[in-house]
C-alpha cells in the first residue's frame, strides 16, 4: 500500500504570499486521498507574515499557528499533519528544513542570520534534513539561480508553482547529477487550487507518522514514487536560463563553473 504526502504547503497565518489557513487544508487534501501534509510556512528570512521586530519567543509562538491550526483540524479530522519550514537566503533560493520542532526553534534564535552551511550543519545536528525547493524557479522577484550543492540532502525535482516545467527538468537533471534524493511538492498557497486538483507530492509504502519518518524517507531511499503530471521533469539540453547560476561548494563558495557544463559534464 502507499501514502501520498504533500511536502510543501503555506497558510496565511504564517506565510504573507498564502489565502489559506491552515485548517482550510485538511478535508480537501483528504478527498483527494492524500495520508498527510507537512505545513512549511516562510521563515524569519523569506515572507513570512510575523514581524520581525517580535522577541524571538513571540515570534516563534506565532509563526507556529498555521501549523497548529492546520494540525489540530487534523486532528479532528483523522488526518497527519507534520511541521517544516522554508527559509531563503538573499531573496533569491529556498531550503525546506524538516525534522525540528517549535522547542528546537525556541532554543535556536541564531537561526536568523544563519548562512547556508550553518543552517545544514545546525540541521543535521538536529536530526533535521533540508531539501532546496524549486533550485531553478526564475521569477521577477529572483536576482539569480544559486545551487547549492553541499548543503543539501535532496531537491525539490517537481514544484507545481514553477511557471515552466522546464525548471522541473532542470532540478531533476541537477538532482541526478549530484546523486541527490528528489522530492515534489505543491507550493500550495490557496485551498482553491486543491480543488482544481493542481497538486504534487511524493508516495511512501510506509505511512509516515512523525516527521522524523520523512526525514528518514529522504534521506535512506524510502520516497517510492512522486506524484506529478507526466513528463513534467523531463530533460532536453535545451532549456533556457536567463539568470546569472552560482554554483557553490559545500562551503558555500562559488564554483565559477557553467550551469551547461556543470550538468552535462560526465
Amino acid at each position: 500500500m502507499s501514502h501520498l504526502y504533500e511536502t510543501h504547503l503555506h497558510t496565511s497565518q504564517s506565510s504573507a504570499c498564502a489565502n489559506s489557513k491552515g485548517s482550510e487544508y485538511i478535508h480537501l487534501y483528504k478527498e483527494m486521498g492524500f495520508s498527510g501534509i507537512i505545513v512549511t510556512d516562510h521563515f524569519f528570512n523569506g515572507n513570512t507574515a510575523i514581524p520581525r521586530r517580535l522577541p524571538w519567543e513571540e515570534w516563534v509562538n506565532q509563526f507556529c499557528r498555521g501549523y497548529e491550526d492546520a494540525r489540530n483540524e487534523g486532528e479532528r479530522q483523522g488526518f497527519d499533519v507534520f511541521f517544516g519550514w522554508e527559509e531563503t537566503f538573499d531573496g533569491c533560493d529556498d531550503y525546506l528544513i524538516y525534522g525540528l520542532g517549535k522547542e528546537w526553534l525556541l532554543e535556536h534564535p541564531e537561526a536568523r542570520s544563519w548562512t547556508r552551511v550553518e543552517q545544514y550543519r545546525a540541521v543535521k545536528a538536529g536530526g533535521g534534513c533540508v531539501v532546496q525547493a524549486h533550485p531553478f524557479r526564475q521569477h521577477s522577484h529572483i536576482r539569480r539561480i544559486i545551487l547549492s550543492t553541499g548543503c543539501v540532502d535532496g531537491v525539490e525535482a517537481a514544484n507545481t508553482g514553477n511557471i515552466e516545467q522546464s525548471y522541473d527538468g532542470l532540478a531533476m537533471r541537477y538532482a541526478q547529477k549530484l546523486g541527490l534524493p528528489v522530492t515534489a511538492g505543491s507550493d500550495m498557497h490557496d485551498a482553491r487550487y486543491i480543488c482544481n486538483g493542481w497538486v504534487f507530492g511524493i508516495f511512501t509504502h510506509n505511512r509516515i507518522k512523525t516527521i522524523a519518518d520523512y526525514v528518514d524517507a529522504v534521506c535512506n531511499n524510502g520516497i517510492s514514487d512522486l506524484s506529478i503530471s507526466a513528463g513534467r521533469c523531463d530533460y532536453y539540453g535545451d532549456e533556457k536560463i536567463t539568470l546569472p547560476v552560482d554554483i557553490r561548494d559545500k562551503d558555500d563558495r562559488s564554483t565559477g563553473k557553467s550551469w551547461k557544463e556543470f550538468l552535462e559534464e560526465k
